[in-house]
């Protein structure tokens, strides 16, 4: 669950179903009564019918988490956190790095340091497109070591100059649900 429109969406289902929630965050739900088998039965198919998913497995759901922390951290940050990237996603999880290093790639098969450069270059072509900084402010905003190596990553992903991206007429965005999947 990683936009506003998804939150309003289980939101709704939730009242629907006479749910009362504490928290509908990305990726998670606090629901302050217990949930009878009828409800969560109705409340995964109403929420697969919008799209999304009700998720029981312990280690997709951590999967989720860390999605989320990632998305948050890149899309909805105005700054990227200042830490290393590993302590940053550690600290909000409160879980080590390592184990979540190892049960991301077990899963999602790439390394969370390749999904986040994936989300950087989507942010970075957002950002370009919408006209406002130019490529060193977006280097500095997304924490790159300079341009050049913000160039670089670009090319390696996108196969295009961010100049060259820029300059397309028909410019090709990944929505975020769909980054790493």
């Amino acid at each position: 669950m990683v936009s506003l429109r998804c939150k309003m969406v289980v939101k709704e289902e939730l009242k629907k179903l006479g749910l009362h929630f504490i928290v509908v965050d990305l990726g998670e739900i606090e629901i302050m009564e217990d949930i009878s088998d009828t409800q969560r039965h109705e409340l995964k198919a109403a929420l697969q019918d919008s799209g999304l998913e009700l998720m029981d497995d312990k280690r997709a759901v951590l999967i989720e988490k860390i999605n989320n922390v990632i998305v948050e951290m890149v899309h909805y940050s105005d700054e990227m956190p200042k830490i290393n990237y590993s302590d940053y996603i550690s600290e909000k999880l409160n879980y080590d790095y390592t184990y979540l290093s190892n049960l991301f790639s077990e899963v999602k098969g790439i390394t969370i340091q390749q999904f986040i450069i994936i989300h950087k270059i989507e942010r970075v072509k957002e950002l370009l497109l919408y006209d406002e900084l130019n490529l060193t402010e977006i280097s500095y905003r997304l924490q790159y070591s300079s341009v050049a190596h913000l160039s670089n990553q670009f090319k390696k992903i996108t196969g295009l100059s961010p100049t060259q991206f820029k300059h397309l007429k028909n410019k090709k965005r990944s929505s975020i649900e769909e980054i790493g999947n």
